[in-house]
């Protein structure tokens, strides 16, 4: 009774150690559990806060733009409202001035009808000579006052033309300095956008090299990390070898004593007024009789004459409605063009805002971002490998995308302002040059009456015409109040022709009448005279015709006019496609910056779940046991290096075959022997698949090994090829001294050269000078531009390189991962193991 006892302590001992080295192995777990949770729960709080902040910040945004919509809607209805009350009173003054024109013309023609009738009756009494004097003094009387008030009221119009015309240009040089100050400030924001994105891209490359330095003091914790585990791996080996020796000599002493146990386990016009002719006769030697005759074919060639008048005045004014119309569809793409202008200036503006906004941002998600990864770096490591965040390097990168494409848009964007600011200033020098005022002829005196024409007269009626003609042609419109003008001038001719038409039919009646009461009689003299007076003034028609077609071709109103408005129209529509084609990708561009940011927002969000996962999983801190790869049975070799020599796994599993075939065994020992045998086969398994991952693993860290020594070599590489660059370029710069140097003391010593210099002027000294300094700044200009395409490629290796990094880091997260299940089995399999050892013993002490 005094044997068991050894054999009963030695088994307290063996469990009391495994019990104490996995009660460790379960305080470090947990300690780095309980690490990893808080880490998680900081940077969980630093995300929260983060959104927070950008919650706010869209918050603010958003009310700003609304109270810029509000501010800028108030302005155009106050805009409006304001063009509304100049319409109305405009449109109040013009039906007062037609008023007044009704009542003057409605007296002016009661008057007409009135000594008509009197004229009638005078010549049924008889009194023809009193009655003729009278006539006359009448009409001469009545057409001076009628021309000194369509004289009074042209000059009255043409002083507010030239007002309203004062107003127009000064508010034409308003809007061009606006512009101008604009354009000045558009140039100094895009400077100072140039300014900050260089900035940015300065505090990146001091980022980039603070994070590779980072970077390298993690590896050189890995590595030590990676020596401690192997002294660990050691420790724990060695304690293997200690359980294997104690199973051995409790196996011995279960078979010296033979005792039984069993263990278990689990987005207008003025018609001016028509020069009248009168032809003043001495009608003292006249006979009475003849007297009437002569009355009558005044008369008759009064209405000849009012009949010519009339057919001219109606092609005049189809001529002139012609004009209007042409004029006013050929300033309507002009007026249009404007519109657009200025409405494109106004969203280039807002988008400029909206960019400056957007760098606001960035440059404060930056400083947000460095102040996080000082935050982490002045937090202590002293055990753990703490891998980088992904969402640095992701918006790294898709900061420097927006930088770029900010640089594109803004660049693009001031191209099209220029374009568009030469675009108005032509359009605005085009609209001076046509807005002259031709020079009027002199105004000649002319008097009409209803018998002819007065010898006062030189010229025929055709002057007025011209004159109405040439005050129409004046006014070509510009503005919506001048179309607004050229209407109510339109309506005003309408009505005084429809006057003029009235006039003549009773002018007809009249006439009608005197020649029932005369006889028709008829005089051949005053005929001839009138037709050679006539041809007379056809002649002189002609001249002042051709004087006018002169004027208007020197003053490049012709053919060239036409063509350069064609050609005007023909630009607006090529600027308006432009500008519909910039809109189009305008848009295109917004729909993939907004299909960029979405998927950003899903992968950030992506990355937490990933990190989230990865920190619920524990560090792994145990060794994997290398195996020759070529083997038969990894179970036997792996029992060979553990000392267990006089186990065979063959024979092993064919006798627990046989046992499980056993009748004479309870059923309890042959499902025992049944779960060791198939413990014993997935034991097999489970060390074939540890040799291929452990292959593998050892391959992939030896390409790691390598690919980081590549990189190093390319970046020492590249470091030598700048310093040689940047020796080059000091060489350069101490040779070109030097030639200048040499140059002018060779000036200076010899006689020659001393003639040369003074034979050169200043000028050429100057032109000199200037060239070396080109030649200088083209040489700096080539060595920056190579400067910079070394530092580009400098960055896309580094993206790359971070990129690999990455990957790299995700890969051998993963493979801790495998490793890490790999030896949990490994810890049931050794539990199973010696489950089965203490059944063999147990049956092979009952069979004996």
């Amino acid at each position: 009774m005094s044997a068991p006892h050894p054999k009963k302590t030695r088994g307290k001992e063996r469990t009391e150690v495994m019990g104490d080295f996995a009660q460790t192995a379960n305080e470090e777990f947990r300690n780095k559990l309980m690490d990893l949770q808080i880490e998680m729960q900081q940077e969980k709080g630093k995300v929260s806060k983060l959104r927070e902040r950008l919650q706010e910040q869209r918050q603010a945004r958003e009310l700003e733009q609304h109270k810029h919509t509000v501010v800028l809607t108030d302005l155009r209805a106050k805009l409006h409202e304001e063009k509304l009350r100049e319409l109305a009173a405009a449109r109040e003054a013009l039906a007062r001035q037609h008023e007044l024109e009704l009542a003057r013309t409605i007296k002016i023609r009661d008057g007409e009808v009135q000594r008509l009738q009197g004229l009638v009756h005078a010549l049924r009494d008889g009194a023809a000579d009193k009655l003729k004097s009278a006539l006359l003094g009448e009409a001469r009387e009545e057409a001076r006052r009628s021309f000194d008030g369509e004289r009074l009221r042209l000059q009255q119009e043409v002083l507010k033309q030239e007002t309203a015309r004062k107003q127009v240009e000064e508010a034409l040089s308003n809007t061009l300095q606006a512009d101008k100050a604009k354009a000045a400030d558009l140039r100094t924001a895009y400077q100072q956008h140039q300014d900050e994105i260089n900035r940015i891209k300065r505090d990146c490359e001091r980022d980039i090299r603070r994070v590779m330095d980072e970077l390298k003091g993690k590896d050189r914790v890995v590595s030590a990390l990676e020596r401690e585990l192997g002294v660990q791996a050691g420790y724990a080996q060695k304690l293997q070898l200690q359980k294997e020796a104690l199973d051995e000599q409790l196996g011995h002493v279960r078979e010296a004593e033979r005792h039984h146990s069993s263990p278990k386990r689990e987005v207008a016009p003025a018609l001016g007024d028509t020069s009248d002719y009168l032809n003043n006769q001495d009608v003292e030697d006249i006979r009475d009789a003849r007297r009437s005759q002569l009355k009558i074919a005044e008369l008759h060639s009064v209405t000849r004459k009012l009949e010519d008048r009339n057919t001219l005045l109606a092609d005049e004014r189809n001529e002139l409605l012609k004009r209007v119309r042409e004029s006013e569809s050929q300033m309507k793409p002009l007026l249009d063009k404007y519109k657009r202008m200025s409405k494109k200036n106004n969203d280039l503006l807002q988008t400029l805002q909206r960019m400056e906004e957007k760098l606001k941002n960035l440059s404060r998600e930056n400083a947000e971002m460095k102040e996080t990864v000082r935050t982490r770096s002045q937090q202590p490591h002293p055990q753990q490998l703490k891998r980088p965040t992904s969402l640095t390097d992701l918006s790294q990168a898709h900061e420097e995308q927006e930088v770029e494409f900010l640089k594109l848009q803004v660049a693009e964007q001031q191209g099209i302002i220029d374009e568009l600011t030469q675009e108005c200033d032509r359009l605005m020098l085009c609209k001076k040059t046509r807005r002259k005022p031709l020079k009027l002829p002199p105004k000649r005196h002319v008097v009409e009456t209803y018998f002819g024409f007065d010898e006062e007269s030189v010229d025929s009626e055709t002057s007025s015409l011209t004159s109405y003609n040439t005050d129409l042609t004046d006014c070509t419109p510009a503005t919506p109040e001048e179309d607004l003008e050229d209407g109510v001038s339109r309506e005003e001719s309408e009505l005084r022709f429809r006057q003029l038409t009235r006039e003549y039919q009773a002018l007809q009646r009249a006439y009608a009448l005197l020649q029932e009461q005369t006889g028709g009689s008829h005089d051949a003299e005053r005929v001839a005279r009138n037709r050679e007076q006539l041809q007379a003034d056809l002649i002189g028609c002609q001249a002042k015709i051709a004087d006018l077609e002169k004027a208007l071709a020197e003053r490049g109103q012709d053919s060239k006019w036409v063509e350069e408005k064609q050609y005007l129209i023909r630009t607006n529509q090529e600027l308006h496609d432009k500008m519909c084609v910039l809109q189009q990708a305008e848009w295109k561009l917004q729909a993939a910056v907004q299909d960029s940011r979405d998927q950003n927002e899903l992968l950030e969000f992506r990355v937490l779940e990933l990190e989230e996962r990865e920190h619920r999983l524990p560090a792994m801190g145990f060794h994997m046991t290398t195996f020759p790869e070529n083997s038969n049975s990894a179970l036997q070799i792996f029992c060979h290096q553990e000392g267990i020599k006089d186990v065979v796994i063959p024979d092993l599993m064919k006798k627990l075959d046989i046992l499980g075939d056993n009748g004479n065994l309870r059923n309890e020992e042959q499902i025992v022997v049944i779960q060791a045998g198939m413990v014993l086969s997935m034991c097999e398994k489970w060390l074939k698949q540890i040799d291929s991952t452990e292959a593998a693993l050892t391959q992939r860290m030896i390409d790691l090994e390598n690919e980081t020594d590549q990189f190093s070599k390319q970046k020492g590489f590249m470091e030598e090829e700048l310093d040689y660059r940047k020796q080059a370029l000091d060489q350069a710069y101490m040779r070109i001294a030097e030639l200048e140097a040499t140059l002018y003391s060779a000036l200076q010593q010899e006689p020659g050269g001393r003639a040369v210099a003074e034979s050169l002027s200043d000028r050429q000294r100057e032109e000199l000078g200037l060239a070396v300094d080109k030649l200088r700044r083209q040489i700096l200009r080539q060595s920056r531009q190579y400067d910079s395409q070394i530092l580009q490629e400098r960055l896309k290796l580094l993206q790359q390189a971070q990129q690999r990094i990455r990957q790299l880091e995700g890969m051998i997260d993963m493979q801790k991962r495998q490793v890490k299940e790999i030896e949990e089995k490994l810890l049931l399999l050794g539990l199973n193991d010696t489950d089965t050892d203490r059944h063999q013993v147990l049956r092979r002490s009952g069979g004996e």
